[in-house]
């Protein structure tokens, strides 16, 4: 009734931008409503106008809202072109920002609807090897996007294509060798109790095979809130209150119901009989927003058997980024070894004072005895000594850092879940710098180390990661390393200098980190049982 009203008065008063905003707040009624073909109707309208006025960010929620309408109308073929056509009008709109555009964050956020919207409708074409794509499209844009600014070229990386098909996908499972499992969450929207929300209401997943071959699962995720009155964050949330982890997104009030699915029974067993048999073949896990925090090692079936004792597992933020690392794995191998230097090892440098969160309040970040007496026990593995306390400048690390063959730092490391770049790791603070190293800057280094790992990696008040970590890792990897090593949550000091000192050990033997690794955490779950001392780690980018 109000936006009628509101419709009635900017048609009498010719206000053409708020007629627009009241027809758009019809079509979200009627399509809340189940009455698709008024939805279309008062969207079409919105449609013109935000093209009259020259509006183009409205003519894209637009045009994604009338893909939405009428995929549920029952005309895929209409929402399809609807679709493509607002993917088309987001890309252009991108392309006139400027890079550090506010606005940035939320065309992507309006891009990605239309991109989840899309992929429902090849689900609905019966066509689910192009909603991957669409799927993969949609991650990688936002990587994409970093690299090309922050490559000195100013060109676009050829080793990224955003148009990316399925013979490039499978071929990257190919190269890999690895089973490659990608996750996207659906939303969709529903009436509930008289209130339109937008609520999760199915998990896709792909199971991509070495050989190449693609198959697709579906899990429905709306019993989470119809049955038990929450969301797919609860039962992640929940897996980490039941390690003993707090995150900043926890109040410790989560509701566990003993009925609620675990993640096993949500992410792995609707795939588990496309998993390899043999535990030492690589599954690389593509997780997606909240999923980025699920310890997968951890996971455990009805027998109780934790998921990497039948694995060797790693993540990628993309299937792309996969083609990525493996080129930088491959350049690296090409260079001479007396190139590179040592091993970088640093383990609790002075700490500086920082917020341990993105506009958290500023304080002396704690001193880690534990990183400090771990860094001492990895550095003689590596021939290489350890720097400690005042010696961990920024200056001397990040001087140090292009030629190191291996590095490992054991650190505080500061999250920015907003955008990723602004997130920092801790080092001593030296005459004008502030002792944080941010992965901004990170992004504009030439690396060529082997492997990078941030361990001790998060500040207990830092969220338990998402995008977070993954904007440290993510810079790593433009920057020319292939593996990286991160923790999802801080992880108790002793059981962490065990489990670094036996994956070097391991990695003495065999060259192989994702089952160096594993064998790590083999090892370190006989003494310290509690899946938070050993499963904290994750692998990302190149095993070998």
């Amino acid at each position: 009734e109000y936006s009628q009203q509101q419709l009635a008065i900017a048609r009498e008063i010719k206000d053409r931008q708020i007629e627009g905003a009241a027809l758009v707040n019809l079509g979200v009624y009627y399509y809340f409503l189940g009455n698709y073909a008024k939805a279309i109707e008062y969207t079409k309208l919105s449609l013109a106008i935000a093209r009259e006025i020259k509006n183009p960010k409205e003519e894209g929620s637009a045009l994604n809202n009338l893909g939405a309408a009428f995929l549920k109308a029952g005309n895929p073929t209409e929402a399809e072109k609807m679709l493509v056509n607002g993917i088309q009008v987001w890309e252009s709109m991108r392309q006139m920002l400027g890079s550090n555009d506010a606005n940035k964050v939320s065309i992507f956020e309006g891009q990605a609807k239309t991109y989840r919207t899309l992929q429902q409708v090849r689900v609905a074409q019966n066509n689910p090897i192009a909603a991957l794509e669409i799927a993969e499209r949609g991650r990688a844009r936002a990587f994409v996007d970093l690299l090309t600014e922050r490559l000195s070229s100013g060109s676009t990386n050829p080793a990224i294509n955003t148009s990316v098909n399925q013979e490039q996908i499978r071929q990257i499972a190919k190269a890999q060798n690895a089973t490659l499992v990608q996750y996207s969450i659906i939303y969709d929207g529903f009436q509930i109790q008289g209130k339109s929300e937008s609520r999760e209401s199915a998990l896709y997943i792909w199971v991509i095979q070495p050989t190449g071959e693609i198959t697709f699962r579906e899990v429905d995720l709306k019993p989470l809130w119809q049955k038990h009155k929450v969301s797919l964050a609860n039962p992640v949330i929940c897996t980490q209150e039941s390690l003993g982890i707090r995150s900043r997104s926890s109040t410790g009030l989560t509701d566990c119901p003993m009925d609620l699915p675990t993640l096993h029974q949500l992410l792995i067993d609707p795939i588990a009989n496309l998993l390899p048999k043999d535990p030492n073949a690589h599954v690389i896990f593509i997780p997606q927003g909240l999923l980025f925090q699920v310890p997968f090692p951890a996971l455990q079936d009805a027998n109780k058997t934790y998921l990497i004792q039948k694995h060797t597992i790693l993540t990628a933020p993309s299937i792309q980024v996969l083609d990525l690392t493996r080129q930088q794995r491959q350049k690296l191998a090409q260079k001479p070894a007396n190139d590179r230097g040592n091993a970088l090892v640093l383990g609790n440098p002075t700490m500086p004072i920082a917020s341990a969160y993105l506009g958290g309040p500023k304080q002396q970040l704690s001193p880690l005895p534990g990183a400090e007496a771990e860094a001492k026990a990895i550095a003689p593995l590596l021939n290489t000594q350890a720097i400690i306390g005042t010696q961990g400048t920024k200056a001397a690390i990040v001087q140090k850092m292009p030629q190191a063959s291996i590095i490992h730092l054991a650190t505080h490391g500061l999250l920015d879940d907003v955008n990723g770049l602004a997130s920092a790791i801790a080092l001593a603070p030296s005459g004008t710098d502030d002792g944080l190293l941010t992965a901004e800057e990170i992004f504009d280094m030439k690396l060529q180390a082997s492997l990078v790992v941030l361990s001790a990696c998060n500040t207990g008040e830092g969220k338990i990661t998402g995008d977070g970590v993954i904007g440290l890792s993510r810079s790593l990897i433009s920057a020319g390393v292939p593996s990286v090593i991160v923790s999802l949550w801080a992880v108790p000091d002793a059981s962490t200098s065990e489990l670094m000192q036996a994956f070097y050990q391991n990695l003495q033997k065999n060259p192989n980190k994702a089952q160096a690794l594993r064998q790590a955490m083999l090892a370190t779950m006989k003494t310290h049982s509690n899946p938070r001392n050993w499963a904290a780690f994750t692998l990302i980018g190149e095993a070998e």
